[in-house]
């Protein structure tokens, strides 16, 4: 079920809202449960098993790391036995959660390459993805390690408890509730642990969040879907005919599309978090105004970048121990492969991280330089030279298949020059399009800090007036959101494939 459908916007969220409220406090985590375990499987029934053994797995590997830990402080003599045992439960929860994710989302892939690579005759079983199972998996990935490392939540007393989850219905509701299952954020478990068991709504949170919510649907069923539909017509185009100039709108406007698509889709989930009583993180800050790709990877995709850091990069040594350039290597590569099996997803995780290298070799070189240097006209060159190399990312991110990134950008970049262009630029940017195109690209900017800066403006931003417009935009924009809903045949979601 998708967030920008008439059945989730009408049917689904009123009765689970409506419910989620009527029900006594102590059936909440259950009537949510229960909501999410339905809207997972309203689209995907035959995998929702999937998704409850994992909970039920991470759950059994949480309580033996848990009592072992128990038996650790009771038993300080057979402390270096017990901690072998945790090792080996927790090494083996990493390797089930991975091979679970393997076999559903690698397994077809590997074998189909072996097939090419060595001509062989055999036939390849085609195995159907889950939907959000990256998503589910790393949580409950997640979860487990962090019990293994006891990390928790300081108490009233600044002691740190363990961050076991006793209740399997509680660790339920954390992997499977559907504000982020299917395209997160990743919500680490620490961090709603509390809200888990003890939270509540409040009428300003339940506003933030319904605000939050139609913002994010904005973004998606008005600029996503807009600036999408152009991409996808220029994309499926024949390249052999097609101008430099198109193919740079199309790599343009997809670069816009997968913004707003995605990070609509996290405000979405951000807002109906508050509206039950939960605190998501952010999960993007303006990543286009980046100056650099170790500056993109801070705003796009926090959540991911984040979980990679604590449970790749750091493991791995980080920049402490170790080749710090191997190490963010492999973090790209595995950010690739998590997006999805195929090539053109494993080169772009390498195009980014082989600049990531760069930047950071470039900076212990020159480290105290350019200390103060905020001239205009070098961060402009610097965001040009990010977006840049952003913008060809998602070329070969988009098309998947190396071939038909690599084509793609020999159109771009001039290196082939078609005899006969087929449609020229016009063709696509009717004025209808060049005005949601320029909004979009405004929109990638943060406005506010605009506003901030003139005083007029932001002296009155808490008067009756500008809270009554404000309320009075926030619903025209959920109305127009709906009108393109109900008009518009092109609806994608395009983080449900990973």
């Amino acid at each position: 079920m998708v967030f920008s459908t008439i059945l989730f916007l009408c049917v689904f969220l009123p009765v689970v809202i409506t419910g989620y409220y009527i029900v006594p406090s102590k059936f909440k985590n259950v009537f949510l449960l229960l909501a999410s375990l339905f809207f997972y499987g309203w689209g995907e029934p035959g995998f929702i098993w999937i998704m409850l053994a994992s909970i039920l797995c991470n759950y059994g590997f949480g309580i033996v790391i848990w009592r072992l830990s128990e038996k650790q402080a009771a038993y300080r003599e057979k402390a270096g036995r017990l901690q072998i045992w945790k090792k080996i439960t927790v090494t083996l929860a990493v390797i089930l959660n991975l091979g679970i994710l393997f076999v559903f989302k690698y397994f077809t892939f590997c074998m189909e390459t072996i097939q090419k690579a060595i001509n062989g005759s055999f036939s390849v079983i085609q195995i159907a993805l889950p939907i959000g199972i990256s998503f589910y998996t790393f949580q409950g990935l997640s979860y487990v390690i962090d019990v293994y490392r006891m990390e928790g939540k300081e108490d009233e007393r600044g002691e740190v408890s363990h961050i076991v989850q006793k209740n399997p219905l509680n660790l339920a509701l954390y992997i499977s509730m559907f504000p982020q299952l299917i395209a997160g954020p990743i919500v680490r478990y620490t961090d709603i642990a509390g809200a888990l068991t003890n939270r509540k709504t409040t009428s300003a949170m339940f506003a933030a969040g319904a605000e939050r919510f139609i913002i994010g649907l904005g973004k998606k069923a008005i600029l996503a879907n807009m600036v999408g539909s152009m991409a996808a017509d220029i994309f499926s185009a024949d390249i052999s005919y097609m101008s430099a100039q198109v193919a740079w709108l199309g790599a343009i406007a997809y670069t816009l599309q997968i913004y707003f698509d995605f990070s609509g889709y996290s405000d979405m989930a951000i807002g109906l978090g508050k509206i039950f009583g939960f605190t998501f993180m952010e999960n993007f800050r303006y990543p286009y105004i980046s100056t650099s790709i170790r500056e993109f990877w801070r705003r796009w995709h926090i959540s991911l970048s984040s979980w990679f850091r604590d449970y790749l990069y750091i493991p791995m040594g980080g920049s402490r121990k170790g080749n710090v350039y191997l190490h963010l290597l492999i973090v790209f590569v595995a950010t690739g492969i998590w997006h999805g099996a195929g090539f053109g997803f494993l080169v772009w995780g390498l195009w980014h991280g082989a600049f990531i290298v760069l930047e950071r070799y470039i900076d212990s070189r020159t480290a105290g330089k350019e200390a103060g240097i905020h001239n205009s006209g070098i961060l402009f060159v610097k965001w040009l030279y990010t977006m840049l190399v952003v913008i060809t990312g998602w070329v070969i991110f988009n098309l998947v298949s190396l071939k038909d990134g690599l084509s793609y950008l020999a159109v771009m970049f001039g290196i082939h020059k078609a005899d006969f262009i087929a449609y020229d630029i016009r063709y696509y940017m009717s004025n209808q399009n060049i005005c949601y195109f320029a909004i979009a690209v405004l929109t990638c900017f943060p406005l506010k800090t605009v506003v901030e800066k003139i005083p007029v403006l932001w002296q009155q931003k808490d008067s009756l007036f500008v809270l009554l417009g404000k309320r009075i935009c926030l619903l025209a924009l959920l109305m127009l959101s709906f009108l393109f809903i109900i008009n518009s045949s092109y609806n994608p979601f395009i983080y449900f494939r990973f």
